[in-house]
């Protein structure tokens, strides 16, 4: 585990090849992420999964939304956008549902999330499929493409596929013992 975890990268959709992420694959993937961690069991994380042709939909709504909602526009970006949804194997939003209780505060449900999310990138990791998570200004509105529960919001989108060759060895700026205080 402690490998998986060492040699997890972000993977992006220009990485990616065309090679298919299969509904089998992506539901283990799924699975591990219904095993994160959650306070009082509140399972606060939701998957919309673009798979196929809702992909290019999901891409054309984003990029009108980063088009109509930016102060600097620009076609790049814009062209950008497109491409992700169209090089990614699939895309899956992440999503939050609030305990309409609110029997826990809101931050932890957004860490459960995260923790889904890592559970996620992690498995897919160990089946050499590339990850990464976005979480761009326009998220806020995928409301308006989809259906979204009441207290459900949008947290980012996971974008995946599978790649080539090796991935970059990692590193971090400062170790764990500078970052612990042994009391």
């Amino acid at each position: 585990m402690i490998e998986i975890i060492r040699t997890r990268r972000a993977v992006y959709p220009t990485q990616y090849n065309l090679e298919e992420i299969t509904k089998a694959e992506l539901n283990i993937i799924l699975e591990a992420a219904n095993w994160a961690p959650t306070h009082r069991r509140t399972e606060p994380w939701r998957f919309k999964v673009f798979y196929g042709e809702s992909q290019i939909h999901l891409g054309k709504f984003l990029a009108e939304k980063y088009k109509e909602t930016t102060e600097k526009y620009a076609e790049f970006k814009y062209s950008k956008i497109l491409d992700k949804t169209k090089q990614s194997g699939c895309i899956i939003a992440i999503c939050m549902q609030r305990d309409p209780n609110a029997s826990v505060p809101e931050w932890e449900e957004i860490a459960a999330t995260a923790m889904a999310v890592q559970n996620m990138w992690l498995t897919a990791h160990s089946m050499n499929i590339g990850a990464y998570w976005s979480s761009p200004a326009y998220k806020e509105f995928l409301g308006e493409h989809i259906p979204l529960a009441k207290g459900e919001q949008c947290l980012g989108f996971f974008y995946m596929g599978k790649y080539d060759g090796q991935l970059p060895p990692g590193e971090r700026k400062t170790s764990i013992e500078e970052k612990t205080s042994w009391i």
